[in-house]
């Protein structure tokens, strides 16, 4: 059985929950604020799912280019400004 990763953002929500579990001395305001956080990354979940498969398409079916691989010219091209 192979240990599975966790996303950047996965491990956010992780701490959130953790947050939220834990920490006695957290207003209600405040658990509201941890919340709805918490509920905004978990819809951003699949948009992360779904850029990490785009890069592995590219990185797949495109191979590396000159200099760079093809999943780094994909952020550049998709993220940088």
């Amino acid at each position: 059985m192979e240990n599975k990763q966790t996303t950047a953002m996965q491990q956010l929500i992780d701490e959130i929950i953790e947050h939220l579990t834990y920490d006695d001395d957290l207003s209600d305001d405040s658990r509201t604020t941890y919340e709805t956080i918490r509920l905004r990354c978990l819809g951003k979940l699949e948009i992360e799912k779904q850029q990490i498969i785009e890069a592995a398409n590219i990185l797949l079916y495109h191979g590396p280019g000159p200099g760079n691989t093809a999943a780094e010219q994909y952020y550049k091209d998709t993220y940088e400004k």
